[in-house]
């Protein structure tokens, strides 16, 4: 079996998201904003990245989106990530994606029910956060 690309961690700058892409253990992360300048330049080594790691046939993969904020550019690059994922789940890797969302925030739990509908064979779950106990 061949190797995967590198892990890519990219810190979050003030209009990008930590892009924490752990291909070594099955864990993909983008947390905060996103609406780069150029969605082409930000995303697009990433998803290449992805596309590299899933022709491995990875066994197991978890991508965890916990954005509380992304323009309609940004939306494309994650749908193309979902895409991929569902891709790969319906050749048999186990893919969850987990939409993590501000408990208070409609907007983007409706955001994240949307593109989960798109998902045919990943398991897809809507995680609120900050909810009291």
């Amino acid at each position: 079996m061949t190797a995967g690309p590198a892990d890519i961690h990219h810190p979050a700058g003030p209009r990008t998201p930590e892009i924490d892409f752990r291909f070594s253990q099955g864990v993909l992360r983008l947390e905060g904003e996103s609406y780069p300048e150029d969605v082409t330049k930000l995303f697009g080594p990433v998803i290449a990245a992805v596309d590299a790691w899933l022709a491995t046939a990875p066994g197991a993969a978890r991508l965890e989106v916990a954005l509380f904020y992304f323009n309609s550019s940004s939306a494309k690059a994650i749908m193309m990530l979902f895409e991929r994922l569902d891709e790969a789940a319906r050749h048999g890797t186990a893919v969850e994606v987990v939409w993590r969302f501000d408990a208070e925030d409609d907007s983007m739990e409706e955001l994240g029910e949307e593109f989960g509908e798109d998902l045919e064979h990943a398991t897809f779950r809507l995680e609120p956060v900050g909810e009291e106990p």
